[in-house]
């Protein structure tokens, strides 16, 4: 049985080796303070901008989802950006990706941002298969300084 829920406190031993693992796959590494103040701020009652999601297979953390509410200028209503979508290689291909994009949905829908938009890479062609089932690729190219 999968559920999905916030990310709570006691969650950031597994938090944390799930997260380094998807930094891992994108060959990214990031330094300790990174790590502290991301959790610090997924946890933080007060922020309702950046949020954080567990897919737990009992009392295991399996699966992560990271999401961002940010102000958008082409409309009024706020938009969701999906900015980590993660699932421990051993429950793969078991539905635990869609209930996290599920869960993101809905939590977006219960603030009022219909649109939600992430990014991956061209090579994560398993996940591309989801993703093309769940959402619309867009014709963008991302840039960055």
């Amino acid at each position: 049985m999968i559920t999905v829920r916030l990310i709570r406190a006691e969650d950031e031993p597994a938090w944390r080796t799930l997260w380094r693992n998807y930094l891992e796959f994108y060959g990214a590494e990031l330094p300790e303070v990174v790590f502290k103040t991301s959790f610090a701020r997924l946890i933080d009652p007060t922020a309702s901008d950046y949020n954080g999601l567990l897919a737990m297979s009992t009392a295991t953390p399996i699966g992560l989802a990271h999401y961002i509410f940010h102000r958008h200028g082409w409309q009024i209503e706020d938009v969701c950006y999906l900015q980590d979508l993660y699932v421990d290689p051993q429950h793969r291909r078991g539905g635990v990706a869609k209930r996290l994009l599920d869960a993101v949905y809905d939590r977006a829908d219960a603030v009022g941002c219909g649109n939600v938009y992430w990014l991956t890479q061209t090579f994560n062609t398993v996940a591309r298969r989801l993703y093309d089932r769940v959402g619309v690729a867009t014709p963008f190219v991302r840039y960055r300084r």
